[in-house]
């Protein structure tokens, strides 16, 4: 049930837009995006948007958490 595209992830308005202008640079280049450090607890959309990064931009994603690399 996650938004697959960031025309239908609702929230984070302000970064959001700012998310939107770095894929669509990104995709002009023709290169891949800058680095995107997301944080916070629980609940905020983090992976969502990672996933939705990996889609706009026709990438792969794996998902990990800091304790499955330790």
């Amino acid at each position: 049930m996650r938004p697959e595209r960031l025309a239908d992830f609702i929230g984070q308005g302000g970064g959001r837009a700012n998310l939107e202008t770095f894929i669509m640079a990104a995709r002009d280049r023709g290169d891949s995006m800058e680095h995107s450090l997301r944080h916070g607890p629980p609940g905020l959309g983090k992976t969502t948007l990672a996933q939705i990064i990996a889609a706009e931009l026709g990438g792969g994603i794996r998902a990990t958490s800091g304790p499955v690399i330790a």
